[in-house]
């Protein structure tokens, strides 16, 4: 069997489907109180950055991305949230993160201490207990990768517009975007006019701002549809298909060369089905 054909076997969805209903994280009455840190690591160098630091604010689900040259230390950790999370929406209640060396170490507890925070540490193997940051993280992947996969280098760039399209998403309980449920209204975030300027590279700045500001409508679009159709529709058998249905397939187990495998595709094709193997294999043309 070829490498091609055996990778096809295991088509799936790119979200594992789990059994049992979905338990929401407790209720939080206000802002700023507890927040959830995690990182998205393993980028490629843009403008001396590899590191995502992503923060959550659990009430407003707003978020703030970081970039960092690469893993941070815990103080380093620390300094981060103090220079870009605290001084704009104070000190929290409680931090909620992985069990991270940054986060079991000795410096953090202390440093934590003596700012009155308390910390609260996810069970292993267990991420759903951090779940509004991993899904921020999903989306924050998600924007990247539609801007940067022919150009993983510019990432950085991005970032702001990523921050902005995030905080931006309506909120299906509240009707509310995110900015709204922090600032009490929703700021103007493109006010571009339609006159030009004689002046080239203002011109260049507001013509790619703008590509980019659709860009990041149409992410808005989508992933509100994706907020629509999450939390207990996501948990069920895989679907069905039959020969001649066209699939996409993971590329999570495929030795794809690319620039840069972390803002590659997730899935590529759509391939046809040839015949199923079993209840979850099937056999594709490639």
């Amino acid at each position: 069997m070829s490498p091609p054909v055996r990778y096809a076997l295991r088509v799936r969805l790119l979200d594992t489907w789990l059994e049992g209903s979905y338990s929401p994280s407790p209720f939080h009455h206000d802002r700023g109180l507890t927040c959830q840190v995690d990182f998205l690591t393993a980028l490629p160098p843009s403008q001396g950055n590899t590191t995502i630091q992503v923060v959550v604010d659990r009430f407003s689900k707003s978020c703030r991305l970081i970039p960092l040259p690469g893993l941070p230390t815990a103080l380093q950790t620390a300094e981060a949230l103090f220079t870009h999370v605290f001084r704009h929406y104070g000190v929290p209640e409680d931090i909620v993160s992985d069990r991270g060396p940054q986060f079991t170490s000795r410096v953090w507890r202390v440093f934590m201490e003596r700012l009155g925070v308390s910390i609260s540490l996810t069970s292993g193997f267990h991420p759903e207990s951090n779940g509004q940051v991993e899904r921020v993280n999903q989306e924050v992947g998600r924007f990247l990768r539609s801007f940067c996969q022919d150009r993983p280098g510019e990432w950085a760039r991005y970032v702001p517009w990523a921050e902005v399209a995030q905080n931006s998403l309506r909120h299906s309980s509240t009707n509310m975007s995110l900015f709204q449920c922090v600032l009490g209204y929703q700021p103007v975030l493109a006010p571009f006019h339609q006159s030009q300027t004689e002046t080239p590279a203002v011109e260049e700045w507001v013509q790619r701002s703008k590509e980019t500001w659709r860009a990041v409508q149409e992410s808005l679009r989508q992933a509100g549809g994706r907020q629509k159709r999450s939390a207990d529709h996501h948990r069920s058998e895989a679907p069905v298909f039959a020969p001649g249905d066209r699939v996409w397939l993971s590329t999570r187990n495929l030795p794809l060369r690319l620039p840069c495998r972390k803002l590659g595709p997730q899935c590529v094709g759509p391939f046809k089905v040839l015949r199923r193997i079993n209840e979850v294999c099937y056999r594709l043309q490639l």
